[in-house]
């Protein structure tokens, strides 16, 4: 543990009697710095305090992280396992519960094989965490069926970066240098709530005239401080973005030079923009053309500029193409591997580029290795201590696990440190796989609506009870310190996962004692591969304030800055795809006219399971709404506040209505951090993007009716 020592001059916010400890925020990918307060005398947790000389964040936290202590000794902790008995949770021990989980998962993989296991994994894990996960599935369980719910946050991001630059890093360029760029082009991404401590770094760049273009269906609280606000119809984002590109390139705003030099396939990019003309954009999107050449003069013009985007412009069946085409504005332009200029992505959860890095995605070994090339195979093979023949082939992503369990190919899943019950498309049919399957195990230190379908839940840590590295958005390497021991009796998720491989006896391939140990293992796995973490240490991490990667050696500073020099591909050049642009997976008819999208708020995170638990949360927003403009509540006769009902194809539900000129007339927003019948995931279509597998969240046609 370490203790923070103030520096002259910082004003320290906790009181005489406690100690700070320097961690950062449990929640989104900002990963704050905080410290957390520790009372010396009791050892309880006393509340956080800002990191002032945290340079990414700078003192900042909103509200989710002012009160993230609140989860960790909540009423609502698990304290002991749980197993499902006649229908009904009852407390036991941990040696019959892990008993029952070696009994049930020795008979199931007996019967029908060793890909009736399957895994679901989560990004708000460590990275000793998240790495080990992989490797849990493919040596303890030697299993192919791995996913995690990363695939519904960042990997249309990684499959446009992988496409384009040929390596997914969120982001190219460090955060800290964000206040002196000229312009934001933002996509998707309302920064101001979901990522809201970021937003000083906006106003500070603004302060010395940078200019700021908005993409959003919605006028956000970060759309309304834009320069222009392109409010396209969800789903339109490759036909914009398309229409931006033809006139950089009409305009003269390439950077030929640096193109020619840098990129491949510019004359067939520039071919298939043509016809983009803001009338043929605008008819496609809604945007007025007069917006569109407006947002292209700014950016063309803008000698240091960053294309940012979140999952507004991802959560699509072509969210790929999405983040293809508008990382190719940066392209053409010339400015990634520049001071203050490229690309970045607004990263979701706490550890979701780290989290994607290592082993969780059903296709990926450890440091981005892809699990189809042999060499990578024998490599991780070598440093697990197995054969080459004994790792496992790819599975299939997230959704698609749950068509194995449908078909009964897949007979029983552990979860970990993620809530599929609410964070996945067309939920119901979730649902619907839990109860297919003959045994269901759930790592969670609250009863979330995944846990609920267990027939096992065993009881983890908070953030505040164990240690570990995560990677921020930026793709800095950062420390996760342990404050206090485990409360209760709930284990770390590498414990638990170690000894569940020592019953199936597999335990010399775990012999793990702390987190440092695994992460001693985790970057020799990583040395040689894309996501190279090899050169960092913990001791480097705590003198520098974090790592970025890739670092290949512990004498190499990290890598803050991308693609000075080369990109990621075979010939060092960047991409510039050809991609027209295709009608969502779903589109408005005489039945369902309108459509739907979702999103965050500020008070709440993913699914809910945590922060709808802390009661200050709870109040400011304590329900979902359906969000709308007045003159298309007057079409239905609605008043602010009625109730009615949604639907769409896949199923109904039904909530307050919140009447807003902030919006588009045709569309309907609801947030999503609710399960159950509050859950609008009930509504959104799973049609998957052909690359990333990223269902399609943001865009579905519903109708309304007024109850």
């Amino acid at each position: 543990m370490t203790e923070f020592l103030a520096k002259p001059g910082v004003k320290n916010l906790h009181n005489k009697g406690e100690k700070l400890i320097t961690t950062h925020c449990s929640y989104c990918g900002m990963q704050c710095g905080m410290h957390i307060r520790v009372s010396e005398r009791t050892g309880e947790i006393k509340g956080v305090e800002p990191r002032y000389d945290w340079p990414v964040t700078l003192g900042k936290l909103c509200p989710k992280g002012v009160t993230a202590y609140q989860q960790i000794d909540h009423p609502d902790r698990i304290k002991r396992p749980l197993i499902k008995k006649k229908g009904k949770f009852v407390e036991s021990s941990w040696e019959e519960a892990l008993s029952l989980i070696e009994r049930k998962f020795t008979e199931i993989q007996g019967k029908h094989g060793k890909d009736a296991l399957s895994v679901f994994g989560g990004v708000s894990m460590t990275n000793e965490k998240c790495y080990l996960v992989g490797k849990y599935a493919r040596v303890a369980l030697g299993t192919r069926f791995i996913d995690y719910n990363g695939r519904f946050c960042m990997s249309s991001a990684a499959g446009g970066f992988m496409k384009t630059f040929g390596l997914d890093r969120g982001s190219t360029l460090p955060w800290t240098e964000l206040e002196h760029s000229d312009c934001f082009l933002m996509a998707g991404s309302n920064t101001a709530e979901c990522h809201p401590t970021s937003i000083q770094m906006f106003w500070k760049a603004r302060d010395k005239g940078a200019k700021m273009i908005v993409i959003d269906p919605r006028e956000t609280p970060t759309a309304r401080i834009a320069d222009v606000h392109l409010d396209l119809k969800p789903g339109t984002d490759s036909a914009l973005a398309n229409g931006l590109l033809h006139l950089i390139i009409k305009e003269g705003y390439v950077d030929q030079e640096y193109v020619d030099e840098r990129c491949n396939n510019f004359e067939e990019l520039k071919a298939s923009v043509e016809e983009f003309t803001p009338e043929h954009t605008a008819s496609i999107t809604g945007v007025a053309p007069e917006k569109i050449i407006k947002a292209a003069h700014i950016y063309g013009r803008s000698p240091r500029s960053v294309v940012m985007f979140a999952r507004g412009a991802e959560q699509q069946s072509k969210g790929v193409d999405n983040v293809t085409l508008y990382s190719s504005l940066a392209l053409l332009r010339g400015q990634i591997g520049k001071f203050a200029s490229g690309v970045a992505t607004f990263t979701g959860q706490g550890n979701g580029q780290g989290g994607r890095e290592h082993g969780q995605k059903s296709d990926l070994l450890p440091g981005y290795r892809k699990l189809t090339d042999p060499e990578a195979v024998k490599y991780i093979s070598k440093v697990w201590g197995i054969a080459p023949e004994e790792m496992p082939k790819p599975g299939v992503s997230a959704y698609e696990m749950f068509d194995e369990i449908h078909n009964g190919t897949i007979k029983a899943m552990h979860v970990i440190c993620s809530n599929p019950a609410v964070s996945s498309p067309n939920v119901e049919y979730i649902w619907e796989g839990f109860k297919k399957l003959d045994f269901l195990v759930v790592n969670d230190f609250f009863l979330s609506e995944t846990a609920e379908f267990a027939d096992v839940v065993l009881p983890t840590t908070t953030w505040a009870e164990d240690e570990g590295t995560t990677t921020n958005l930026e793709g800095r390497v950062i420390r996760i310190r342990k404050a206090i021991e485990p409360l209760h009796e709930s284990k770390t998720d590498w414990q638990i996962l170690s000894e569940i491989a020592a019953r199936l006896g597999r335990g010399k391939y775990f012999p793990y004692k702390n987190p440092r140990e695994i992460f001693e293992e985790f970057r020799i796995a990583t040395k040689g591969g894309k996501a190279d973490y090899s050169g960092i240490t913990y001791e480097r991490i705590d003198k520098e304030d974090g790592v970025f990667w890739p670092c290949p050696s512990e004498d190499h500073p990290g890598t803050p800055t991308m693609f000075k020099e080369s990109f990621g591909t075979p010939d060092g050049k960047a991409n510039l795809p050809a991609v027209g642009w295709e009608e969502p997976g779903e589109v408005p008819t005489k039945e369902f006219p309108l459509r739907l999208t979702t999103g965050r708020v500020v008070f709440h995170y993913l699914s809910g399971n945590q922060t709808r638990r802390i009661d200050f949360l709870k109040d400011q927003c304590p329900e979902p709404y359906a969000e709308m403009h007045p003159e298309l509540a007057s079409q239905y006769n609605m008043s602010d506040g009625e109730m009615i009902r949604l639907s769409t194809p896949r199923s109904t539900m039904e909530l307050e209505v919140k009447l807003t000129k902030a919006t588009r007339k045709d569309i309907v927003f609801v947030p999503y951090h609710w399960g159950k019948e509050l859950s609008v995931n009930k509504l959104t279509n799973p049609s998957l993007d052909p690359v990333s597998r990223m269902p399609e969240f943001k865009v579905c046609s519903v109708k309304i009716e007024k109850l």
